[in-house]
């Protein structure tokens, strides 16, 4: 099987449940940003971190290939074998972020990006993981969308960023505070 089809190269691109939409459509950037966030933190994981963030990000990795499907296939899509973004995914995530947070020193300041190859990464994918939601909110002022796709995108960059912070502790490597006089 060949990896080019040609059928792209009119600009448009096939969704999960058929038809065809402009690679420049809402849907498609948004399920390519996540698409992008999943290779993120593919580099994450590429960093060496400690084992449970890296069984953490692998079972995120799988849950935005979940995301993916679920963006680029219409609600009113006859495709039942769509697996969707539900709440039981952003409770883990929730629950997740709790776990860490009790071994995490409180935060009383906004920290600087950074700290060990993998936590610095991470910081990388949240900002990802924000560009992804806010092309979901756009996606879903133009057509209905899983709501349950939104929240997941939001949950998941507050775990990215408790993942770095804990990370970093579990590292031993500093968080470097930001200041507002430097």
């Amino acid at each position: 099987m060949k990896i080019y089809t040609k059928t792209g190269d009119n600009g448009t691109t096939s969704l999960f449940s058929g038809g065809r939409v402009s690679k420049a459509h809402h849907r498609v950037e948004a399920y390519g940003t996540v698409d992008e966030l999943n290779a993120v933190i593919g580099v994450a994981r590429a960093q060496r971190p400690t084992a449970r963030t890296e069984s953490w990000l692998e079972r995120v990795q799988r849950q935005l290939f979940h995301l993916g499907a679920d963006l680029a296939t219409p609600l009113d899509a006859q495709a039942e074998w769509v697996v969707r973004v539900d709440a039981e995914s952003v409770a883990w995530l929730e629950t997740t972020i709790d776990t860490m947070t009790e071994a995490l020193p409180p935060l009383a300041n906004f920290i600087l990006p950074g700290g060990s190859p993998a936590a610095a990464q991470l910081h990388v994918a949240r900002t990802v993981c924000r560009r992804a939601e806010r092309l979901v909110v756009i996606l879903g002022e133009h057509e209905p969308i899983n709501p349950q796709s939104l929240i997941y995108l939001n949950r998941l960059s507050d775990f990215l960023f408790t993942l770095s912070r804990w990370e970093n502790v579990q590292t031993g490597e500093p968080e470097d505070k930001w200041a507002l006089r430097d």
